[in-house]
């Protein structure tokens, strides 16, 4: 069978892609393996309606609502590769059994890359964060850490100052800050670290304390580490898309990309703001252009 579109991802972005394909007649298979990015996390913000929902709670009600249009399948396996075909397009899952479409939209988001620090993961999604706009409101006026090796810290620590005066911000060894930089964030009252870090220190997933290879330690309740992001999967690139300056997918306002009838959305085509409702927007304008194309395909435009 040759279905209309194959959407490979599952997170917010493919599953409205998935919803408004279906509502358009359209024969989908979605792709997902069930391994979010954000599976840690305890709750999700910014998203009007859904506010503190949790991903389970969030993933459950999208496919409930995804499938009740008969025309969308969901596959919960994992693409191995996408090729161009004279039809459209072959994708392959890792078990070996394949499936063909005119259409597909890579929907595939990111993975984050933390700095290695001891102690970090049994913190993140508790206490330690890397979006002040997701979790920001739950730490408002704590005393905070701010871990960042990104040259993008100045704006980061800007941003996270909205929701906290107390802030410690640390380069772990990293001359990421201007003299400018430093002088303007020191006027705010804002303490600079620069020395690597060793270890987070905490119980039950609340931070207490970080503590630096000198062997000081700072007191803190909670805070934010800025990871870098690298694209979840290279479907895009194998097939030869042009790519943005940071690795995303470039598209047009409708997800297409430079190869006919692929498509990207969410985290897969821009970085950020990586969050759930920019997601679910983009993958809704991602199977508008879908469905536009396959319209004045069947007109013979």
């Amino acid at each position: 069978m040759l279905y209309d579109c194959v959407i490979i991802g599952g997170g917010p972005a493919g599953l409205n892609a998935a919803l408004v394909l279906g509502r358009a007649r359209r024969s989908v298979v979605l792709i997902d393996n069930n391994q979010p990015r954000n599976a840690v996390t305890h709750a999700s913000h910014g998203f009007l309606t859904r506010d503190g929902v949790t991903p389970g709670e969030f993933r459950g009600i999208a496919y409930e609502e995804v499938l009740r249009y008969p025309s969308v399948e969901h596959w919960q396996v994992e693409a191995a590769s996408v090729i161009k075909t004279e039809s459209g397009f072959k994708v392959t899952m890792q078990s070996g059994e394949h499936v063909q479409a005119r259409k597909v939209i890579l929907a595939t988001g990111l993975k984050e890359v933390f700095p290695e620090i001891e102690g970090f993961y049994a913190l993140y999604g508790k206490s330690l964060f890397n979006c002040p706009y997701c979790d920001g409101w739950e730490l408002r006026d704590q005393p905070l850490v701010i871990v960042s090796e990104s040259p993008m810290i100045f704006h980061f620590v800007k941003v996270v100052y909205n929701w906290s005066k107390d802030l410690i911000v640390c380069t772990n060894g990293h001359a990421t800050l201007t003299n400018d930089q430093k002088e303007l964030l020191l006027s705010k009252g804002i303490t600079i670290r620069e020395e690597p870090i060793s270890a987070f220190i905490g119980q039950n997933g609340m931070l207490e304390q970080v503590r630096f290879t000198d062997g000081t330690q700072i007191e803190r309740t909670g805070g934010f580490v800025s990871p870098s992001f690298l694209p979840k999967a290279l479907f895009g690139e194998s097939l030869g898309c042009a790519l943005t300056e940071i690795g995303g997918i470039k598209t047009d306002d409708f997800g297409r990309s430079t190869i006919h009838g692929l498509y990207a959305a969410g985290d897969a085509s821009y970085f950020m703001p990586s969050q759930l409702i920019y997601a679910a927007a983009d993958g809704s304008k991602a199977a508008v252009g879908v469905n536009m194309d396959l319209i004045d395909e069947q007109f013979g435009l």
